[in-house]
């Protein structure tokens, strides 16, 4: 018999209904936590995954096949698979994902709180950084936490990408109104002068 559960507006669902539920917003991934957090035993997620109606992807995290590919999963697995809340892709990644240069990226960067200390494996493909951000210095895209793509862009002058892909984000992000005057005089700036300094060195 399949497991049934109530939760607050007492009505009543199967854990692989009420799992599906939570992962159309995720890209298909829901994790132990959210699990839990919805009612759902712990116990009944391996048990799911032994008859094939989930997939464990990760630890403490699977994927509901009954959700449609979105074509962005590997991102959002990245995020998840940190296991932190505040956790959001970032740098390369994040200039990738505004589609304001031509960056290609061999590895999904994210950033996660620097308090914060991962021992996960699995994690080989991704990069991780320390940074405590600002809820102003975040935001959506497809569904993924993200930042924002002037704060991006300061973290990609920082982490040293090529002056021309970050002038090309600069001239593309504020052609997409995705930067004020003010954010990209200051994010011009700060890339001429990192490129002034690189050239004394």
């Amino acid at each position: 018999m399949p497991f049934w559960y109530t939760f607050d507006m007492n009505e009543v669902l199967t854990c692989l209904e009420r799992l599906r539920e939570i992962a159309l917003d995720q890209h298909g991934f829901v994790t132990s936590a959210q699990a839990v957090e919805s009612g759902i035993p712990k116990v009944e997620l391996p048990k799911l995954a032994s008859r094939g109606r989930i997939e464990r992807v990760s630890r403490g995290i699977y994927r509901v096949p009954q959700v449609a590919s979105s074509g962005h999963e590997n991102l959002a697995l990245a995020v998840l698979w940190t296991g932190a809340d505040e956790a959001c892709l970032s740098h390369e990644t994040a200039l990738a994902a505004w589609a304001v240069s031509d960056i290609n990226p061999d590895a999904i960067h994210v950033t996660i709180g620097r308090a914060r200390r991962l021992r996960r494996t699995g994690g080989e493909r991704y990069v991780v950084h320390l940074q405590d951000l600002q809820p102003s210095q975040q935001t959506w895209w497809q569904g993924i936490a993200i930042t924002t793509l002037p704060t991006t862009i300061a973290d990609c002058i920082e982490a040293g990408v090529p002056t021309y892909l970050v002038r090309q984000a600069l001239d593309r992000g504020d052609r997409a109104g995705l930067l004020t005057q003010a954010d990209s005089a200051r994010l011009g700036a700060i890339l001429t002068q990192r490129d002034a300094l690189g050239a004394k060195a």
